[in-house]
């Protein structure tokens, strides 16, 4: 290799990532040709120069790779993952072991070490003959409901059992009832809310896909969770939710909304909104193209918009598979939404200039709906705002706000198709490049609450990085539409779940569901029934004080599944 093929066509990652950072601040080209000499889209330069910037990137020492990197296993590991292959452990469970022994590979370094190692790859075998079910567990033909009669006196270690940890939240929301008011079918052998909590179990646990429900189908502390013997399979619950239609997901977020409004969940002032499209890569999906903001690209998949409450981040609205045609309706549908699940004063609107159009603004305006906005800026915009006089200084009293005193110039303005006047707050020093243009039917505010207010919109973007990170809302597992819809409100379920668990554990009331599942969720339990009793009983781990911190005897301690029963949690 000559001197300078080195440094022009870099061969390791980390290299082309230097060089590309490089040729952009030092050198000062555009992102667009930055990528293309690397092989980099202009997204990727971009979200570099950010990372560099705020120091996440870092070039000090080069990370190793090929062989190198193979040899930091060390001697001890290595023996350990060879002993668990000559018990016909595969590397998925050989990396599970290790993970409790708090050392952390990945599946596919242990296949490479036991291939270094001269091991072969085992052939696909069900977790029956690998003799990997549950200690204690017979292993049933299908899956069905279970009376706890029909287990008296079993006992057996269950590695779902965090899931246990929601069953009073669900008893709080009065799960039995909204199941019953959204008309949920169900069959002979399992019930709706049987099968409604087997759905709600794996997205608890961050399972990604209904194919992975294998990894649980021998886990009868999960089953029993659901009421039943063990998790229905993956084809089961497939034809179950095919079985769903729009009608059936609609009324069952009513009804879960309608409840946790009851309780106090939502603040209520201020509703983020906003779309996120589901990608989907099955060849034969027909579903629409539409622009996915986190992969930078046009794709197909499910437009989804989300509602959320500004306070308390919790989501509150779910609307999927939106056709394009309808997307500009979504915000009057939300309104109407709102209306039938709490009466009386209706919340301030926050959201992007993608959303909807000024017509539908003067749509919401004539309803009594307050909204705040973006304006759509184009060169003319911002050709004008250099002649602007009169520009005051504000203060968002956020924390965590890099520029917290911005400056903002405001003015009434009308816009095409808008029936009236509105309020035009254009914001600059706040860290961009181009100043923002805020717009809202709200006169009587103070600028600083409205600017402060469209400032923390950033929560719904957050809320739904989690929930494409944990609850694997971009593994789309299906075309179908009523499928979608149903992930989707699950996902909302799921969420107020791991809120309403957070608020009761000290230190942890601000977390996400990823941290909580680390520290709380994830690992074994023993579960014991002693007639109408399940005893869940947790090992010694270093956040039970905390658990046993939380003031469960004031919390339902009715069983969420059919057939009652009560639940007791202990914290060794």
């Amino acid at each position: 290799m000559s001197d300078t093929t080195f440094f022009i066509h870099p061969s390791a990652d980390w290299q082309r990532r230097y060089e590309a950072l490089r040729a952009s601040f030092v050198d000062r080209l555009s992102a667009k040709v930055v990528a293309d000499r690397f092989g980099f889209t202009p997204a990727y330069i971009h979200l570099m120069r950010h990372l560099f910037r705020t120091g996440k990137l870092d070039f000090a020492e080069p990370p190793a790779e090929g062989k190198a990197l193979r040899r930091r296993v060390k001697s001890e590991v290595r023996g350990k993952i060879c002993a668990w292959r000559k018990s016909n452990l595969s590397a998925g469970e050989i990396a599970q072991v290790l993970s409790e022994e708090g050392v952390e590979l990945s599946v596919r370094t242990i296949e490479r070490v036991l291939a270094e190692e001269g091991f072969t790859k085992l052939p696909r075998r069900t977790r029956l003959k690998i003799g990997l079910t549950v200690k204690g567990a017979a292993v049933p033909e299908r899956s069905e409901a279970v009376a706890l009669d029909a287990v008296d006196g079993r006992c057996f270690e269950s590695t779902a059992a965090g899931v246990y940890l929601f069953a009073p939240f669900l008893a709080q929301l009065g799960i039995a009832d909204i199941v019953k008011a959204s008309g949920l079918p169900g069959t002979a052998t399992i019930p709706a809310l049987n099968y409604l909590l087997s759905f709600l179990s794996l997205k608890l646990l961050g399972t990604e896909r209904y194919a992975h429900v294998g990894d649980h189908a021998f886990d009868p502390g999960l089953g029993l969770f659901a009421g039943l013997n063990v998790i229905p399979k993956c084809t089961a619950m497939s034809t179950y939710s095919y079985s769903l239609d729009e009608v059936h997901v609609q009324r069952l977020q009513t009804a879960f909304v309608k409840r946790a409004a009851a309780l106090g969940l939502y603040d209520g002032r201020a509703v983020n909104l906003d779309f996120h499209t589901v990608p989907h890569y099955g060849d034969e999906s027909v579903l629409e193209k539409h622009w996915a903001g986190a992969r930078g690209k046009v794709m197909k998949g499910a437009l989804t918009l989300f509602a959320q409450d500004a306070e308390s981040k919790l989501m509150l609205y779910t609307a999927a598979d939106i056709r394009r045609a309808e997307a500009d309706d979504q915000v009057m549908a939300f309104l109407s939404f709102w209306r039938m699940v709490r009466r009386g004063v209706m919340p301030t609107l926050v959201f992007d200039s993608r959303l909807t159009t000024y017509p539908k603004l003067s749509e919401l305006n004539a309803a009594g709906v307050k909204f705040i906005t973006l304006r759509r800026r184009g060169k003319k915009l911002l050709k004008e705002i250099g002649a602007l006089e009169g520009w005051q200084r504000i203060h968002i009293p956020h924390a965590k706000r890099k520029y917290p005193n911005p400056q903002v110039h405001i003015s009434t303005i009308g816009l095409r198709g808008y029936d009236g006047d509105v309020r035009q707050m254009i914001i600059r020093g706040n860290g961009h490049e181009h100043p923002a243009f805020i717009i809202s039917n709200d006169f009587d505010a103070p600028v600083d609450l409205l600017v402060g207010t469209y400032a923390r919109r950033w929560r719904i973007e957050n809320g739904l990085a989690e929930a494409v990170k944990f609850f694997h809302l971009n593994a789309l597992s299906s075309s179908i539409l009523t499928k979608v819809h149903f992930d989707v409100a699950l996902t909302m379920v799921a969420d107020t779940l791991y809120t309403m668990l957070a608020r009761k554990l000290r230190g942890f009331e601000e977390c996400d569901a990823p941290k909580l599942y680390r520290h709380f969720i994830r690992g074994k339990a023993t579960v014991t029934v002693k007639g109408r009793e399940i005893v869940v009983t947790y090992p010694r781990r270093a956040h039970n004080p905390i658990l046993r911190g939380v003031p469960w005897q004031n919390l339902p301690s009715d069983l969420p599944a059919p057939g009652g029963g009560k639940l007791t949690l202990r914290f060794a």
